[in-house]
């Protein structure tokens, strides 16, 4: 038996350990261990009560390539925490392109229109946990329903996400026999229209969260991607020379400042941090001319950009 599984997120080349366990997309460790546990018991060669040898070799396949490799890519908490903020984005980019999503399953369809999302996906999964693994034969197709589950329902989240985050436009003004909201019976695919950013103003938005909770290494992930769709974005630029000037890399925060006025001389955030660069190495390299300063170490200026000339310039804030 084939355990390849291409419906779901298994079909954008991503092993969906959730729809693998059968536990909600936001389940914590406790419960992923307790399912792996009930799991475990009835396909383990040991505990099971599965008789025939071809029946016993399936288990274990199941066991060992798919259950094993799920609960032990969950239960670890710095790769639970890292795979969340893949599924996260994964919601995110699949509403942008909901048309090339298709479901055969009928309880993603009717996922797609339930009113209550989280009650209804969160039954639905209790639902199928509870013979998930009854018909080793059915258990990649089985895998492969709650997978698409899974990506309606993180479609779902992340439009209403985005949905929130949109103000109204100005001009609407609520009227007393105004209709029912619709926003939860469209039909997928497609999704209802999110938002009109582009693909860029996006990446940037989420960077520039990252950016306030001081989460540079993910801040640059997402602009990274956003330059490799606009490589002349000035913007984009700017707030990367800006994350290696708060990680203390001023060369490297220079070359992107430099870039951001190359191609909007009028950039702000250029503009205020480049002249503060240059001012501080003008400083420098004007009192390095009279005299060393007192009590300053052997330590010379770091010229990679990593030392703590700009610390001061933050407040002190640490990476």
């Amino acid at each position: 038996m084939s355990l390849k599984i291409d419906r779901g997120l298994f079909k954008y080349d991503f092993i969906d350990y959730h729809a693998i366990l059968c536990v909600p997309v936001d389940a914590d460790v406790k419960h992923i261990r307790q399912r792996y546990l009930q799991i475990a018991r009835k396909l383990h060669p040991d505990s099971s009560v599965i008789a025939a040898d071809e029946q016993k070799h399936l288990a274990h396949e199941l066991l060992s390539k798919l259950v094993n490799p799920a609960y032990e890519n969950l239960s670890k908490e710095r790769i639970h925490s890292e795979y969340m903020i893949v599924l996260s984005q994964m919601g995110k980019r699949l509403v942008q392109d909901s048309t090339s999503v298709a479901l055969s399953c009928d309880l993603a369809k009717q996922l797609v229109t339930a009113p209550n999302i989280d009650h209804f996906y969160k039954t639905a999964i209790a639902n199928i946990a509870a013979t998930q693994y009854d018909s080793l034969k059915q258990a990649v197709k089985i895998i492969s329903q709650i997978s698409e589950l899974n990506l309606v329902y993180l479609m779902r989240i992340a439009a209403n996400a985005a949905k929130a985050s949109t103000p109204p436009p100005s001009s609407a003004k609520p009227t007393s026999n105004s209709a029912t909201p619709k926003a939860n019976t469209a039909p997928l695919p497609p999704l209802p229209a999110v938002k009109e950013d582009s693909p860029v103003d996006q990446y940037v938005r989420r960077a520039q969260g990252f950016i306030d909770k001081d989460q540079f290494s993910q801040a640059k992930v997402e602009l990274q991607d956003a330059l490799k769709l606009e490589p002349k974005n000035s913007h984009c630029h700017s707030l990367v020379g800006l994350i290696y000037l708060k990680q203390n890399q001023v060369k490297m925060a220079k070359i992107h400042f430099d870039n951001a006025l190359k191609f909007d001389p009028a950039n702000k955030i250029a503009l205020t941090w480049k002249l503060k660069i240059e001012q501080a190495l003008g400083t420098q390299s004007g009192s390095s001319k009279v005299t060393s300063p007192p009590d300053s170490g052997s330590k010379q200026p770091d010229k990679s950009g990593g030392g703590g000339l700009f610390g001061g310039l933050f407040g002190g804030k640490k990476k």
